[in-house]
């Protein structure tokens, strides 16, 4: 991507020192859950967190994290404001990325005239925390819907390429305008409905409905791809490579398992490249209704 003149973000933040344990906030499932969640996350890819999220928010009663409030919910994250300059050169890439994001999405909200509010990235190493809970390296980046802010431990670009075989500047910034989809949900008001219909549904649709929200991320992502007009030749290729080995039946395969249809939260290898493929196509939100389409 040609992301050299790009505006970085000033949206950040820098968890200093980590320490954010293995528990989340709230009642007695959580810090199980704390335990659990990287095993999680390593299995089911990329934003495996709001899966996980919604397993404790029923150990602790409630799922109201999901609306922006409610239920037993830790502190947010106690990052600071450190110069740019000060960022590794991966750490100012995102915030290019980040900038990008909120030039597209800017625009797209003042479109259907309205006022796009914009994320904040959460750097962190190894642990930190989030207001979800413990932010944790092995979870993967995330989207905290509570404090609205995407947690990135830069280092899993390393697992990106090395693990998942998905090298490249492309599948980095895809990862990042993934999480920026979920955002885009969060203030659309579909992960508030989405939570509720999970709330009334058993597991084997509550994880359809997660499956949805996850497909309609990556289609978010491809129409952010589309209407940054700076993608390049081999870009493409790049985001269907990463698309294709975080694919819920991949990952599985990866580990020696037989694809379980019922268990998937994120989609198949075919459902992840076909979404971001529609959003790349497009460059249209509105092609990325995966509820209804």
């Amino acid at each position: 991507m040609r992301l050299d003149d790009e505006q970085e973000s000033s949206n950040y933040e820098v968890q200093r020192g980590g320490g954010g344990g293995l528990g989340f906030g709230g009642g007695g499932g959580g810090g199980l859950l704390g335990m659990l969640i990287p095993l999680i996350a390593s299995r089911f890819g990329l934003g495996g967190i709001v899966v996980a999220v919604i397993a404790m928010a029923f150990f602790n009663g409630g799922l109201g994290f999901l609306s922006g409030g409610g239920g037993n919910v830790a502190p947010t994250s106690q990052g600071q404001k450190v110069p740019s300059t000060e960022l590794s050169q991966i750490q100012r890439f995102s915030l290019r990325v980040l900038g990008s994001t909120e030039r597209v999405w800017g625009a797209v909200f003042a479109e259907q005239g309205q006022r796009y509010t914009p994320t904040v990235l959460s750097f962190y190493s190894q642990n930190g925390t989030s207001g979800c809970g413990a932010a944790q390296s092995a979870m993967g980046p995330f989207y905290c819907p509570t404090d609205q802010k995407i947690y990135l431990d830069t280092d899993f670009f390393t697992e990106l390429q090395q693990r998942f075989k998905a090298p490249g500047d492309f599948a980095q910034a895809y990862v990042i305008a993934h999480e920026v989809g979920h955002h885009i949900q969060d203030l659309e008001g579909t992960l508030k409905q989405v939570n509720q219909a999970q709330r009334r549904a058993g597991t084997t649709e509550a994880n359809a409905l997660q499956v949805k929200v996850e497909l309609q991320a990556d289609c978010y992502a491809g129409v952010w791809a589309k209407r940054t007009g700076l993608m390049e030749a081999g870009d493409l290729e790049e985001g269907m490579r990463a698309a294709e080995a975080i694919g819920d039946d991949t990952l599985q395969r990866d580990a020696g398992q037989r694809p379980v249809p019922d268990s998937f939260t994120h989609g198949s290898s075919e459902q992840r490249m076909s979404w971001l493929k529609r959003g790349l196509d497009s460059g249209n939100p509105a092609s990325c209704d995966t509820f209804t389409g």
